[in-house]
């Protein structure tokens, strides 16, 4: 469980976390991966979202989902790319959370993953929750943790190490 006191202080800036869906790139089910592909290499991200016609969040499609699709024994076979829709490829299984979203369940997933997809009741996407702002927000009360609040360290604390 978070500590009262720091989720308050980490809570502060909740609203920076989220990133409007208007602000992410993203592609659509039925886009080629050549499409995928351009998209990807453009906005420099290795993973984007994957929406429906409703905007309703589908999968996520990466660069190396691409490469894969198109790989062949000996060579890449460039035609695929055109001929491929990203729905045939994309991830469908991934870490979404619904809106408004629990804080410590976002930390638990941001564990291992660089974003976290949020979409409303009915699956329309919301936006991601990334892992640089929420560390942007753990940075700010690692500095002012000690300007807000005096630190005692408990003397009977055994060592957890």
């Amino acid at each position: 469980m978070i500590g009262k006191e720091i989720g308050e202080m980490l809570l502060e800036n909740q609203e920076n976390f989220l990133i409007p869906a208007e602000m992410v790139a993203h592609v659509q089910v039925n886009n080629h991966l050549d499409h995928a592909l351009l998209v990807l290499t453009k906005v420099g991200y290795s993973v984007i979202p994957v929406l429906d016609h409703e905007y309703k969040i589908k999968g996520l499609i990466s660069m190396p989902m691409i490469i894969d699709a198109i790989m062949g024994l000996e060579k890449f076979d460039y035609d695929k790319l055109s001929d491929t829709c990203v729905h045939e490829v994309m991830q469908t299984d991934f870490a979404t959370i619904n809106n408004p979203y629990d804080l410590e369940e976002v930390l638990h997933l941001l564990v291992n993953h660089a974003f976290i997809c949020v979409a409303s009741e009915d699956g329309s996407f919301t936006g991601i929750v990334t892992r640089s702002e929420i560390l942007k927000g753990t940075n700010r009360i690692a500095h002012e943790f000690e300007n807000e609040f005096d630190v005692i360290k408990k003397e009977n604390m055994k060592k957890s190490h």
